[in-house]
């Protein structure tokens, strides 16, 4: 019998525990609509724009008014805790205006293909020329170039491969300068010849040694060429400024916009945390169970379906205060432990675990993955996710922790100051940073170097 009574007390809370994992896990937006959703199939549940009224509380059952009991005082406990962060005040007006003001300016981008067909449009080209025309622009696709072969396109849409190539031709004279090419040869040379230089070193390297130039071949391509290394290089500066993607320019930017959980700042001579939550509803229950109750004539079924909800709600409401708590505590940590990233930069960012945090906090490690996942905050050296605080690193000779995001800003570092001549190679850089008291892998670095986007030396060399 107590196993059975075990099992379903399990079915129970299977479900609430998975909605307070969710809750943990959620960015803020994301909570937002997940409280709405639950506004919305609770109707004990309310949001609090206001002060509590003070009302009488009567009930006929006293295991529910006591239950009820516990429920307001966790909701009070919910109010002290939000009142504490000064970010869960209301806004003002003038902050509603400013945010207004924000969203009002948005204005919608002009995707590449409105583009092309309004240069169309002044371009006097009607009847089965345009319809060739729209066609073309239709194929381009949004990097500029033409997704599909003029060949394939005449066999399926019936129009002459002559009229189509005439429509292509007219379409590359576009803005931007290079849209309609077919490949990246054809999309530079197109912006060569726009700029006149049909004849030049430039056009003769990118016809005919585009690979080689894509692997610095420099010494080759000038033989080939019969000109001097240094005419290469100069070429080769110049072709870097041509736009290999003509038509991203269009292209919708992603959204870089991210609402912080957490603020960091600096007030005399501590940091102080706080959370963001100002996009978080905070949750009471209403008083519609009251007259509910009150009601002589309703049933078991109908006390029970109320008892029911509040306790839904219940949970609700102490998961996202655990979930704030949560947060915060650990935010609380990380700014202990990293005082001096927050004073000088990445390349005093300390490693740091989330064991170590997990027991700091008094929570387990996979809690702490749970909280930091997808979550922000903003620092006075910008901001950041969570997860980039929590980094391995190694120990200097010196006895000093440095983190593997202070290692690759110590890489980058000495890139941006070598010779373009003579770039460092990763050896060099293993030797470079030992000299520092810094143990790393030759393994290491050239992993560490694919992570920030740099080249090879021999890929880096300038001559």
């Amino acid at each position: 019998m107590q196993q059975i009574q075990g099992l379903a007390m399990q079915q129970v809370l299977a479900p609430q525990l998975q909605q307070s994992l969710q809750i943990l896990q959620a960015p803020t937006l994301e909570l937002r609509n997940l409280i709405q959703q639950e506004l919305q199939t609770n109707p004990v549940l309310e949001e609090d724009v206001g002060v509590y009224e003070n009302e009488e509380r009567t009930s006929e059952d006293s295991d529910f008014q006591e239950e009820f009991e516990k429920l307001a005082k966790l909701d009070e406990e919910w109010r002290d805790f939000m009142s504490q962060s000064v970010s869960y005040s209301s806004r003002n007006q003038e902050d509603e205006e400013r945010r207004q003001f924000f969203l009002d300016s948005i204005a919608n981008q002009e995707t590449l293909q409105q583009h092309l067909l309004e240069q169309l449009n002044t371009a006097d080209v009607i009847g089965a020329d345009r319809e060739a025309a729209e066609l073309i622009i239709g194929n381009i696709d949004d990097l500029g170039f033409l997704s599909i072969d003029i060949g394939e396109m005449a066999a399926t849409s019936g129009q002459p491969v002559e009229r189509l190539q005439s429509m292509l031709d007219l379409v590359q004279t576009f803005h931007p300068v290079g849209v309609g090419a077919r490949d990246l040869r054809d999309c530079l040379l197109i912006q060569l010849r726009r700029l006149g230089k049909e004849q030049s070193v430039e056009y003769q390297i990118i016809g005919q040694y585009l690979d080689e130039l894509g692997k610095k071949k420099f010494p080759d391509i000038a033989r080939k060429l019969g000109v001097t290394v240094d005419q290469v290089q100069q070429s080769a500066n110049l072709i870097a400024t041509l736009d290999p993607k003509p038509g991203q320019v269009f292209s919708p930017e992603p959204n870089g916009y991210v609402l912080p959980d957490v603020m960091v700042e600096k007030i005399a001579d501590e940091y102080v945390v706080s959370l963001t939550g100002d996009q978080i509803p905070h949750l009471r229950i209403n008083n519609t169970y009251k007259e509910l109750m009150a009601q002589g004539r309703n049933g078991s079924d109908v006390r029970d379906y109320i008892r029911e909800k509040i306790r839904s709600g219940k949970f609700l409401i102490k998961s996202i205060h655990q979930r704030q708590q949560t947060i915060l505590n650990i935010a609380i940590e990380i700014v202990k432990r990293q005082r001096e990233f927050l004073e000088e930069g990445t390349a005093f960012l300390k490693p740091m675990t989330m064991v170590q945090i997990a027991d700091a906090v008094g929570v387990h490690e996979t809690t702490v993955s749970r909280a930091i996942s997808g979550k922000y905050i903003a620092t006075p050296q910008g901001v950041f996710e969570m997860k980039f605080f929590f980094t391995p690193g190694y120990q200097t000779s010196e006895g000093v922790s440095l983190s593997n995001t202070s290692v690759k800003e110590a890489i980058a570092d000495l890139v941006r100051g070598e010779h373009p001549r003579d770039p460092l190679s990763d050896k060099e850089i293993v030797e470079i940073l030992s000299e520092r008291g810094i143990p790393i892998a030759r393994r290491t670095v050239a992993k560490y170097r694919a992570e920030l986007n740099i080249l090879p030396s021999n890929l880096r060399k300038q001559f």
